[in-house]
């Protein structure tokens, strides 16, 4: 990417916000895509983001627009909108983006209808050739105030994935590469929905010992469910996989977790949801992930069990006796 070209980031949530923060920081180019004009307006003008990214200035430079033509010209595109939203998003900038465009997804998530991933939905919307993603355990908060951090690119495109490595980097932003799009993608995605069960038994007032089982045995779910669908088990104990699922389930910035932990007190999850500004991906990747589990043929018990408590009404105990009470049965199994 040259110094020169523009790159526009779609989203103005903390991780889009952070990421569009980081890139001006390293002189390029970059505007900010709002989805909404009276915030467009506010950032512009204020150079702060109390909504998602409280504290951290932004930069004289960093454009923010409203204006999805925005994408006209650009030379990258970073796509940093909720998975439930992005369709809608790159339906209306279709017009403006070329196939040969890169873009570079930083969405967590799994479309909940056509149980997509992320970049196969922009491959199909906008016909991109030239796709990338960024995923790693990264709390927009901590990567902001440049607390060190790790994360991966990934891509088929080895030039690609080698130039998003670069533009990312920094003294406290170190970029690994890992060519199995496919493990990344999931890896980043499901463990939302292993945070909200790890909230589920911080709300139940469960110890350490609860919470290290659900971490072990939803990665093994998440690693079964991945090589079912051509992913590499090593990616799941990399950064993407072991590395952003810990960072999800103990951070208490984390949204899923908080989601998991006040339904464990007792609140409705119809209440939670409604009372959150930002979105928690991890309940629709539930029912993205029990999708999966059923088209792959894959055991995930830890997941149907969120899902039935999110959508079922099962008492979060009843989830949990249902865990402990399953068929005995080899670990590796």
């Amino acid at each position: 990417m040259k110094k020169n070209g523009k790159i526009v980031v779609l989203g103005d949530g903390g991780w889009g916000t952070t990421l569009s923060v980081l890139l001006c920081r390293k002189g390029f180019p970059v505007t900010l895509w709002s989805p909404f004009k009276d915030y467009a307006l506010y950032l512009a003008r204020y150079r702060t983001n109390p909504r998602y990214l409280q504290g951290i200035p932004i930069p004289r430079s960093l454009n923010i627009t409203a204006d999805i033509s925005c994408l006209e010209g650009a030379g990258l595109v970073v796509a940093a909108v909720p998975s439930k939203y992005l369709r809608n998003v790159l339906m209306r900038g279709r017009d403006f983006v070329a196939p040969l465009t890169p873009v570079v997804s930083v969405i967590k998530g799994i479309e909940d209808h056509t149980l997509m991933r992320m970049t196969e939905v922009i491959r199909e919307v906008w016909a991109s050739k030239r796709i990338v993603v960024l995923s790693g355990p990264t709390i927009a908060q901590e990567v902001a105030r440049g607390i060190p951090s790790t994360a991966v690119v990934s891509s088929s495109d080895a030039e690609g994935m080698r130039k998003a490595q670069d533009l990312f980097m920094s003294p406290a932003f170190r970029i690994y590469t890992n060519p199995d799009t496919v493990g990344v993608e999931l890896g980043g995605s499901l463990k939302n929905v292993i945070a909200i069960a790890c909230g589920i038994s911080d709300g139940l007032g469960f110890g350490t010992n609860a919470k290290a089982a659900i971490v072990a045995r939803g990665l093994a779910e998440i690693s079964r469910l991945g090589a079912a669908m051509g992913a590499k088990r090593d990616t799941f104990a990399g950064i993407a996989g072991l590395g952003d699922l810990v960072t999800t389930c103990f951070n208490p910035l984390s949204r899923n977790h908080s989601v998991g932990e006040r339904i464990g007190k007792g609140e409705s999850v119809k209440h939670i949801l409604a009372s959150m500004k930002m979105v928690a991906e991890g309940v629709l990747t539930t029912k993205s992930a029990c999708g999966l589990a059923r088209k792959f043929g894959v055991s995930m018990p830890i997941s149907q069990e969120i899902y039935n408590v999110l959508f079922k009404h099962t008492h979060p105990r009843t989830a949990v006796r249902n865990l402990m009470e399953r068929k005995k049965k080899s670990e590796g199994a």
